[in-house]
């Protein structure tokens, strides 16, 4: 293309005013509407999907990082207490979000077991809590937690939930990575549920 060629082109363009003005709007709006898009809170789920008798029934995963810090009781025996901190994604159509951030706090001693709480956070910062227990141990490592409450959607949240931990890495440091194996969740959510018509 030469000079003469090129100016011309660029004449052409900016001759017709309506051409440029919207090719700036969708400029602008656009990248605006895809991060409103991107921006926009979960909708609640549809009355359909609201059991009748209130209980949600749904399936997860929980794949977390954090420390762990050991102390021996003599013998085989350990205690250890366990910060996890990971996304926790729901699966099912009985399912009330698509997920949160799961945080655990636990102590876990191999002749007695593991007790800990957790906080589950989904994205608009309503959370739910719960306590944990098990046997915590190699060859039974089943975990079971129950609701203690909740805020926002999940306000006066019951039910339970039982998931095994698996770990994938843990280095001389205390790092920890694993996750949850056949995570399976049973809940009353009173918020939710009172808003069916």
């Amino acid at each position: 293309m030469t000079m003469r060629q090129a100016n011309t082109s660029v004449a052409m363009r900016s001759a017709d005013p309506g051409v440029n003005l919207r090719r700036g709007v969708a400029a602008v709006l656009l990248p605006a509407l895809l991060a409103l898009a991107a921006c926009s809170p979960e909708p609640d789920p549809p009355a359909a999907s609201i059991p009748e008798d209130g209980w949600y029934e749904f399936e997860g995963s929980w794949n977390a990082v954090g420390r762990r810090l050991v102390i021996p009781l003599g013998g085989d025996r350990r205690a250890s207490l366990l910060e996890l901190n990971g996304p926790l994604l729901l699966a099912g159509p009985g399912r009330p979000g698509v997920g949160f951030t799961a945080q655990v706090i636990a102590l876990n001693d191999t002749a007695v077991g593991f007790v800990g709480r957790s906080v589950w956070t989904n994205e608009k910062g309503d959370e739910v809590y719960s306590w944990l227990e098990g046997q915590g141990t190699s060859r039974n490592n089943r975990i079971t937690g129950k609701f203690i409450g909740g805020t926002g959607r999940y306000a006066g949240v019951s039910g339970r939930y039982e998931l095994s931990w698996q770990s994938v890495i843990e280095t001389d440091d205390g790092t920890v990575q694993g996750r949850s194996v056949d995570l399976k969740v049973r809940a009353r959510l009173p918020a939710l549920t009172e808003r069916r018509p």
